[in-house]
Formats: structure tokens, C-alpha cells, sequence
């Protein structure tokens, strides 16, 4: 899977989760910039993302991430 495939499908989990169409990620995005990206929402992106690509993250590995570039490089890594 190709590091743009991976972009829009974890755009696309972002969309869904937080019922917005309109989000565009950058790599840089971080919690922030998103209004309802909480700590609940956290989990349930990292779920979506687990299901959509079928792996399973350890707490270690997304408990610090710094932001959307940081979580695409993970499951880059994850899915090669």
C-alpha cells in the first residue's frame, strides 16, 4: 500500500470519526487543530485505523505521538 493510499484512507477515518467532511490533514495537524479530538476520540481513530489495516498498536507506539504525520509513519511501518 502506497504512503498516499494510507494518507486518504486515514483521512477518510477522520472524516468518519469526527462527522466532517471538510477535513483536510496535513502531516503537522495535531489534536488541536481538530475541535472535538479528545481522548475518547483518540481511541476510536486508533480503533478505525487498527480495523481499516488490520493491526494492532501497542500503547507504547501511539501514547506520545506528536502528530498526523507521526501516526501515518507508524502505520506505514505497520502495513509494509
Amino acid at each position: 500500500m502506497s504512503e498516499q493510499e494510507i494518507f486518504e484512507s486515514v483521512q477518510e477515518i477522520f472524516r468518519t470519526v469526527f462527522d466532517d467532511d471538510s477535513i483536510v490533514l496535513t502531516r503537522e495537524m495535531t489534536a488541536d487543530d481538530i475541535e472535538d479530538w479528545d481522548s475518547l476520540e483518540q481511541i476510536n481513530l486508533l480503533v478505525a485505523i487498527e480495523k481499516k489495516f488490520s493491526v494492532k498498536f501497542k500503547l507504547d507506539d501511539v501514547k506520545n505521538l506528536p502528530n498526523v504525520g507521526a501516526m501515518l509513519d507508524l502505520v506505514k511501518r505497520m502495513v509494509a
